[in-house]
């Protein structure tokens, strides 16, 4: 399988899994090895500064923590928007990428925009191979308004409506298809 990197997961009609339901994943990294990327789209009640008081002054004030994923949750993970693409520790697609690790002090010059996530998401060898084959996700490409939107509980039916008319009557489908 072609890597993925730089795209984005759009979870499918059938994937129940309480961690992805409706969730559109940004891939920051995929190979023989497995995948890893972020939750775009699940904002946390807490904001950054209450969460992560250190890192509060990369964001605005209220910016909202997001639940990047079900691996390693008490782990921030930073993605950016760089006006210098190598600043990034991982470039993902055009100007966006991730950062590992320490915060350089300066960095607040180097960048943009960023989102401060709690965990990630992540996958074993072979494993977001076979849920691709279980049609568990659409693959989209990414922009960059998908990463910073201010609208991050409705970009899974946006970006579903952006891929056409039979999609589209997917992104009609409740959380909770009971309640349909």
């Amino acid at each position: 399988m072609e890597s993925l990197k730089g795209r984005l997961l759009v979870s499918a009609g059938g994937l129940f899994d309480p961690n992805f339901r409706h969730t559109v994943v940004l891939v920051g990294d995929h190979d023989e090895e497995g995948a890893a990327g972020v939750v775009l789209n699940r904002p946390s009640p807490k904001a950054v500064a209450e969460a992560l008081p250190p890192l509060a002054p990369l964001v605005a004030p209220g910016t909202p923590l997001y639940r990047g994923g079900p691996v390693r949750p008490t782990h921030p993970v930073l993605l950016a928007e760089f006006a210098h693409p190598e600043l990034a520790d991982l470039l993902v697609f055009e100007r966006i990428g991730f950062l590992v690790g320490e915060v350089p002090d300066d960095l607040e010059a180097g960048i943009q925009r960023v989102r401060v996530y709690a965990g990630y998401s992540g996958w074993g060898p072979g494993q977001l191979e076979r849920e691709m084959t279980e049609d568990s996700w659409i693959v989209a490409p990414a922009r960059a308004d998908d990463v910073f939107t201010d609208e991050p509980e409705s970009l899974w039916r946006r970006v579903l409506q952006r891929l056409g008319p039979d999609y589209a009557r997917l992104s009609e489908m409740p959380f909770d298809p009971r309640t349909n």
